[in-house]
């Protein structure tokens, strides 16, 4: 009897096996990959949540008439932090929170003094900032994702998705094109 057909399939088996490992481990890296962006926008977030009672006691302290901007600023921040949903989720109460930061930095223009104060210049500076980083753990994030995504969904790559149970993962995406930007204030 002749072993070479044994070990032809034992070769193709063993390269078959190399590749479902290899494949696995690129989509397990990728998962992480993702998870660790996404913890990198949980960081900026909260950087973000943080810096808003600051903003709002300042321009308490000037704007005593504005209650009602105030609140909605601060009832905002309180829905964007406790927001522990899938980034679809997150982007909703981020685009709400950010609303509320237009409408508040609008109230900033009717107070010169405010607008010249310079503990609001450094929050606003601050809070500028930190909307840039947003932006950009945003793109990392999003990058990843689309890496893990295609990855997961291309032949042959799939299969080994599908049969360890990988999904495809959800973008963390602004609504409309004006709650892109950053808030910004004319100074």
């Amino acid at each position: 009897m002749d072993p070479t057909p044994l070990i032809v399939v034992a070769v193709v088996l063993f390269i078959v096996l190399i590749w479902l490992v290899a494949t696995y481990n690129v989509l397990v890296r990728l998962r992480n990959f993702c998870r660790e962006s996404w913890s990198g926008i949980d960081t900026e977030l909260k950087r973000r949540y943080d810096l808003i009672p600051n903003l709002v006691e300042t321009v308490k302290g000037y704007a005593k008439y504005e209650r009602e901007t105030l609140e909605a600023v601060t009832a905002a921040r309180a829905r964007a932090v406790a927001s522990a949903g899938s980034p679809a989720s997150q982007a909703r109460d981020e685009n709400a929170l950010v609303a509320s930061l237009r409408g508040l930095l609008a109230v900033v223009e009717r107070y010169p003094d405010l607008k010249a104060s310079a503990h609001f210049l450094h929050l606003q500076r601050e809070l500028a900032n930190t909307e840039d980083r947003i932006q950009a753990a945003r793109r990392f994030y999003n990058a990843n994702v689309r890496d893990l995504n295609t990855r997961i969904q291309v032949f042959p790559s799939n299969l080994v998705a599908g049969l360890f149970g990988f999904t495809p993962l959800e973008f963390f995406e602004i609504d409309s094109a004006v709650e892109r930007t950053a808030p910004s204030v004319t100074i």
